[in-house]
């Protein structure tokens, strides 16, 4: 009998786009999907499950390894990639999968854990080369960043007993895995930021926030008001130079 034709493995490989991370960490986990494309070569809509690969499980060392070894279709047959980063067990939906932000910020632990990464490559053919998907990050990021005004000196600011909160941000989202598009949902909370010494760092879902009291300093019990409407851009950071007055 002719002999049985050789499974290719499904293997891959990421990039970063430019943002606060660059790369993956050893340890670090993504979900995978993959969606073969019809006989006629046209795409087919990447759903909850039954794709051809469901949110199989990969895991950073110095290359991604799958929880399953999963290969392609056959030698033929292109098919399309989808990944998003961190990993959960279940997804609830690929057009609406819910993502929140903390409130409280203020530890790097909390405050890393809004971070949301997803990345598609299609129309891939078989191979024993990994498939590259570049993966985004699409939350957005706020950057705040005080500066001395009138009454104030940089020493006695650097001393003072400062609090910055983010004002009326929406901490909820839901996500559509095959566009990368965030929607934010909920009620507004307060953020609280994290202060790595030299600036306050956020990330939020993007969003309109109207016209209100944005960003709140408090200097030694005193708080200050920046009274401005914004609107928060997937994958983009925002920074804000706040001039502080007595």
């Amino acid at each position: 009998p002719d002999k049985p034709a050789d499974k290719l493995p499904i293997s891959i490989s990421t990039s970063i786009t430019r943002a606060t991370e660059t790369a993956f960490e050893s340890g670090d986990k993504v979900g995978l999907f993959v969606v073969n494309r019809n006989a006629d070569g046209s795409a087919a809509a990447l759903n909850t499950s039954g794709n051809y690969v469901d949110n199989m499980l990969y895991t950073y060392t110095n290359v991604w390894t799958p929880a399953t070894e999963i290969y392609w279709k056959d030698d033929k047959t292109h098919a399309d990639f989808y990944l998003y980063y961190p990993y959960r067990q279940q997804v609830e939906s690929v057009t609406a999968m819910p993502f929140s932000t903390k409130a409280d910020q203020s530890t790097l632990t909390a405050y890393k854990s809004g971070d949301l990464l997803i990345g598609s490559t299609l129309n891939v053919a078989p191979a024993l080369s990994a498939v590259r998907i570049e993966a985004r990050h699409v939350m957005s990021q706020v950057d705040i960043r005080l500066k001395a005004g009138a009454g104030f000196t940089e020493s006695t600011l650097a001393t003072a007993n400062v609090k910055v909160s983010l004002n009326n941000i929406k901490t909820s989202a839901t996500v559509d895995l095959a566009t990368a598009a965030v929607t934010a949902t909920g009620q507004a909370s307060t953020i609280t930021p994290y202060n790595d010494g030299s600036a306050y760092h956020a990330i939020i879902a993007p969003q309109e926030v109207a016209e209100g009291n944005l960003i709140t300093v408090s200097v030694d019990g005193s708080d200050y008001n920046l009274s401005k409407a914004f609107s928060f851009q997937s994958g983009k950071r925002h920074t804000f130079i706040v001039t502080v007055d007595k």
